[in-house]
C-alpha cells in the first residue's frame, strides 16, 4: 500500500490539494502504522498475484508510491527479486528499513523529469486513484518497462454505493469517499477502467481481478479503516453527509458483530509489453 503518495493535482474539486498534505500528512503520529495495517490486508494478495506474473530472481522492479516498503521488501525476501527501486514523494518510512538490493529514491513520477530507466516490473497501488490523469500515469509507467515486462496497477472499487444497504459503516464511507474527492481529488470511479487504460497504452495480455478481504472485528482492514476516518474526519464532516457523532458510530459499528458491510475491493489489474 502507498505511504505518502504521489501528486494530486485536483481532479475532484479546485480546492483540492495533495495527498500527504491536506490529508494522511506522513509527519501525523502513527500514519506508518495506519500504512502497515493496509499492507497487513493485503500485501499476501498482492504477493501473489506479482509471482505469478513471473516476479523473481534476475527481475529489476519499480515500486511506485511505496509507502512503509512492505511490497519492495517482500519483493526480495519472498520473490528473491534482483533489485527494487522503490519511491515516493516522502520516503521517511522507506529509509527506516533498508534491505540489500532495495533502493530508495525521493521523486514525484509525475514529474516530467523522472526517467528511472526500464523494468521487468513496475507496480504501483492505491496510487493513481488519488491522481487527476490516470490514462497519462498508466502511458507513463508503460513506458518504463523493458520488454516482456509487466506493469501491475491496484486501486480501491466502492462496494458502498447507493445500491448497499445504509448502515453506520456504509453512511461513513460514502463520506469518506466524497470528502477526499473534494479535498485531495481522490477518485474511485474511475477504477473500473484500469484494464481499459492498459491496453489502451498498448499492453497486451491485459487482464484484472478484484479482491475484498472481510471486515471482522480485530481485522487489520477494520483496524485500517478506523485510523483512516480519524486522519479523514474533517473532510469527512466537511461533506454534510456525517457528523463526528456518526463516524464515532461507525467506528463502534464496525468493531461489533453486527457489522456487515462489504470493505472496498481492490482491483488489480496488469499489461505486458510486447518483445523486440
Amino acid at each position: 500500500m502507498t505511504g505518502p503518495g504521489l501528486s494530486s493535482d485536483g481532479a475532484g474539486s479546485p480546492d483540492a490539494g495533495r495527498y500527504g498534505e491536506r490529508v494522511f500528512r506522513p509527519d501525523e503520529g502513527g500514519e506508518g502504522d495506519r500504512i502497515d495495517l493496509g499492507a497487513l490486508a493485503y500485501d499476501e494478495t498482492t504477493m501473489a498475484r506479482l509471482r505469478l506474473l513471473g516476479a523473481g530472481p534476475g527481475w529489476t522492479c519499480l515500486e511506485v508510491g511505496a509507502g512503509t516498503g512492505t511490497v519492495a521488501r517482500k519483493l526480495l525476501d519472498e520473490a528473491g527479486v534482483a533489485e527494487v527501486l522503490a519511491v515516493d514523494r516522502d520516503v521517511r518510512f522507506l529509509a527506516a528499513h533498508p534491505v540489500p538490493g532495495l533502493t530508495v529514491r525521493q521523486a514525484d513520477i509525475t514529474s516530467d523529469d523522472f526517467a528511472p530507466g526500464l523494468f521487468q516490473l513496475v507496480h504501483a497501488r492505491f496510487v493513481l486513484m488519488h491522481l487527476p490523469s490516470p490514462q497519462r500515469m498508466v502511458a507513463r509507467l508503460g513506458g518504463l518497462l523493458a520488454p516482456g515486462g509487466v506493469l501491475v496497477i491496484s486501486d480501491a472499487v466502492d462496494l458502498t454505493t447507493g445500491s448497499a444497504p445504509v448502515t453506520p459503516y456504509t453512511r461513513a464511507m460514502r463520506a469518506m469517499w466524497q470528502g477526499l474527492r473534494d479535498t485531495i481529488g481522490t477518485d474511485v470511479s474511475r477504477v473500473p477502467r484500469h484494464p481499459e487504460l492498459l491496453r489502451a497504452a498498448g499492453l497486451e495480455s491485459v487482464a484484472a481481478e478484484i479482491h475484498v478481504p472481510p471486515l471482522e472485528p480485530g481485522s487489520a482492514i477494520s483496524a485500517f479503516w478506523t485510523e483512516t476516518w480519524e486522519r479523514a474526519r474533517e473532510a469527512m464532516v466537511g461533506t454534510g453527509l456525517v457528523d463526528d457523532a456518526q463516524i464515532d458510530e461507525a467506528v463502534a459499528y464496525l468493531d461489533s458483530p453486527r457489522c456487515t458491510g462489504l470493505s472496498p475491493g481492490m482491483l488489480t489489474a496488469w499489461g505486458r509489453k510486447g518483445g523486440p
